[in-house]
């Protein structure tokens, strides 16, 4: 049962991480029980088994959160949140392309309100979307900002949107328009320190 747990929590949480798209030979996660609390075992799917279930997604959310925060030169913690999806596998595939996209990664970077590259990194997502459907909106501390509806841009304040993107998080909301499903990626930018950490690295 606590493998489950993990099973099912990683699949929204920690396997919802890019920092640069690679994965390390020791990128894991692990989770062990040593029954020092005394607690009756759980053995199956019952009330306990969803409590525990409940607080268990919301560290793995915490730590993916903060793992994505802290990437190599990264400056902003960047999340997107792909909603309207008609699967979960579209949603993740979606989400998990535009926190992938380096040209997204440098444009959050440079505080730029660039849609049409979140646009480009659904369309090479490889899922069959409506591009003429998909709104995009930009939310920080500083507030919220849509940038693209039904897949064109439009008229933006461009002094709002550095300020809106100049926050240390910042969120994408990308809504296909096309079913219920949601999923959010975990990410941050791309900075000229990303490369300087990794050139000068040696093994």
């Amino acid at each position: 049962m606590l493998y489950k747990a993990l099973k099912d929590d990683v699949a929204d949480t920690f396997n919802m991480v890019s920092v640069d798209g690679d994965t390390s030979t020791n990128d894991m996660v692990s989770i062990m029980a040593s029954a020092l609390a005394g607690n009756e075992e759980i053995k199956d799917e019952n009330e306990d088994y969803r409590a525990f279930v409940n607080a268990l997604t919301e560290l793995c959310r915490m730590t993916a959160r903060e793992l994505a925060r802290d990437g190599e030169g990264a400056t902003k913690l960047v999340e997107c949140t792909v909603k309207g999806a008609n699967s979960k596998e579209t949603a993740c595939k979606v989400a998990k392309s535009v926190i992938c996209s380096s040209l997204v990664k440098t444009a959050m970077f440079g505080a730029d309100a660039n849609w049409g590259r979140i646009l480009c990194a659904i369309g090479y997502a490889g899922e069959d979307v409506d591009v003429l459907k998909i709104d995009v909106e930009f939310v920080s501390a500083a507030g919220e900002l849509t940038v693209c509806v039904n897949g064109s841009g439009v008229a933006v304040d461009e002094d709002f949107a550095k300020k809106l993107l100049s926050e240390d998080e910042i969120l994408i909301v990308c809504d296909l328009k096309s079913g219920d499903c949601e999923a959010t990626a975990y990410g941050c930018d791309l900075t000229y320190d990303y490369v300087k950490i990794n050139g000068d690295y040696r093994t």
